[in-house]
């Protein structure tokens, strides 16, 4: 017969122990017909007192669930009047102990059931075989008899299913033990490779990744790790490449800071200079202004003397027969006047142009304003030559009574010379007067732009200043990331474009070919920003 249990006795020992033997089983299977009768009143009993338990009547849904138990109950206990004790019953006790471990039955629930039950069986037995007054003795011998019978058949079944049900218990125990160290060993397995990992990764390693194998509760901590670390290397790779732009660009920037800062300073002085220059052009403009001033007035004066002359020479008309003579030499004076007016007149236009240039004609202008002195010298002295002649006109108007009317039309001819050179010196003086202005303008206009290019040059400062800061702070990132080891998932650096040469500096031609007002040392000009 096969054992119901591994580790504990067999059914027949069982059996053999409490004496269920040949005699017993068949005095049980004499009683079969009362069991069949009597068990369903004692189920009722027991089920009464389960819906009266809120404990035991939540191992049944409803009605229905519970009738299902009690007529499997009948069934076993069918089986346990057969007194067989073979396969079949077997397979009974051992569903039945399988079902109490499934369903967390504890024993002391199914012993007070079985109580209620055998209560039951007991006292239909003994009302059933209650002894006469004749046949007391023999009664109470079978009836006995009976009792033990049943109390055993209980007793072992019970056993049996409690035995089980421990098995059940401590099969489960087991398998959950070996369950829990299975997942401990999983868990320490993958807790090492993680433990490693985050070691090369805390030493700077980015392209650590779990390679080991997991267990599958592990395997979304494992993709996870991977996939950070991934992450990280990415954005790590970035960073660096990033950080590698931002120094070679600050270092750029750097480079065109100080060069910018130089020019800035080349500006800053090139612009005093021509403020200096400027200031010392504009003072030599205004002496020529006042210059023009009293030239003009001379030539007034002139002018007037001119004018005059031809009165005398209209009552000069006794020393006409010496005119003809000194006509000759008036010619020639008044060929000198003429030449004096032209140059005057070319050098007033000059002066012109030279005042409209004023920031390349300087000293230019300087050179023509002399030019107008010595020709104005030079026409006092052939005025004054003209006096004399009309003189000796006078002394010898008699003589030229014939040419009085000749002398008359050279005298209007040289007034009207003298007119002319009035307005072309009066134009001169205003021109003077208009450039003294504009220069003047043009000296407040440098000393503002050399003020504005004084604090361009603190702000270029400070700029390069912060900007080599920033280049320092860049190439401190550069290092620290530089710690890290990562794949080639990035480029490592991006690739500096080459700077092509610098166009070369424009510089403002010159205008004329007069001299400069000012320039910088070494000749270099302006500089553009």
């Amino acid at each position: 017969m096969v054992a119901p249990t591994g580790s504990r006795s067999s059914l027949q020992e069982r059996l053999d122990f409490v004496g269920l033997d040949g005699e017993a089983r068949k005095r049980l299977k004499q009683m079969k017909p009362f069991i069949d009768k009597a068990i369903p009143t004692a189920l009722d009993t027991f089920y009464k007192a389960v819906r009266a338990h809120p404990e035991a009547q939540t191992f049944f849904r409803d009605e229905a669930h519970l009738a299902g138990a009690k007529n499997r109950q009948v069934d076993h206990w069918g089986v346990i009047a057969d007194a067989e004790y073979g396969a079949a019953y077997e397979t009974a006790v051992r569903a039945i102990g399988h079902a109490h471990a499934r369903l967390g039955l504890e024993p002391r629930l199914y012993i007070g059931g079985y109580a209620l039950i055998t209560e039951q069986l007991i006292r239909s037995l003994v009302a059933e075989n209650r002894p006469g007054l004749f046949d007391r003795s023999s009664k109470r011998e079978d009836l006995a008899a009976s009792l033990a019978v049943l109390v055993k058949a209980v007793f072992l079944d019970m056993d049996l299913a409690i035995s089980i049900y421990l098995e059940e218990l401590d099969a489960q125990r087991s398998k959950a033990e070996a369950a829990r160290a299975e997942a401990e060993k999983n868990q320490k397995h993958a807790l090492d490779a993680l433990t490693e990992a985050l070691h090369r990764l805390a030493s700077g390693d980015l392209r650590t990744r779990l390679t080991a194998d997991v267990a599958a509760e592990f395997l979304q901590l494992k993709e996870d790790f991977n996939s950070a670390t991934a992450e990280l290397e990415k954005a790590i790779a970035r960073v660096a490449v990033a950080s590698t732009a931002i120094s070679d660009g600050t270092a750029e920037i750097g480079q065109a800071a100080d060069d910018m800062s130089r020019r800035t300073e080349q500006q800053a002085a090139s612009l005093e200079q021509s403020a200096a220059a400027l200031n010392q052009l504009t003072s030599a403009v205004k002496r020529s202004t006042i210059d023009a001033a009293e030239t003009a007035t001379r030539v007034v004066t002139a002018r007037k003397e001119a004018e005059m002359s031809g009165d005398i020479v209209r009552n000069a008309v006794a020393a006409m027969n010496q005119i003809e003579k000194s006509s000759s030499e008036i010619g020639q004076i008044i060929g000198v006047i003429d030449e004096i007016a032209f140059q005057t007149n070319l050098l007033a236009l000059n002066a012109g142009v030279e005042a409209a240039r004023a920031g390349e004609a300087g000293r230019g202008f300087a050179v023509v304003a002399s030019e107008v002195r010595s020709l104005a010298q030079r026409s006092a002295e052939a005025a004054k030559e003209i006096k004399q002649l009309i003189a000796a006109s006078t002394a010898q108007v008699m003589a030229g009574v014939k040419l009085i009317a000749e002398t008359g039309t050279v005298s209007e001819k040289i007034i009207a010379q003298v007119v002319e050179i009035d307005g072309g010196v009066a134009q001169l003086a205003n021109s003077s007067t208009e450039q003294s202005t504009g220069l003047a303008e043009v000296t407040v206009a440098i000393t503002q732009m050399d003020q504005a290019t004084q604090q361009n040059a603190a702000m270029v400062e400070q700029t390069t200043a912060a900007v080599h800061s920033l280049r320092h702070q860049a190439e401190e990132l550069v290092r620290t990331i530089s710690r890290f080891k990562i794949h080639d998932v990035l480029p490592t650096a991006r690739e500096k474009p080459e700077r092509g040469e610098r166009p070369a500096v424009r510089r403002s031609g010159h205008l004329t070919d007069g001299n400069a007002a000012f320039a910088t040392e070494g000749g270099d000009g302006w500089h553009e920003f």
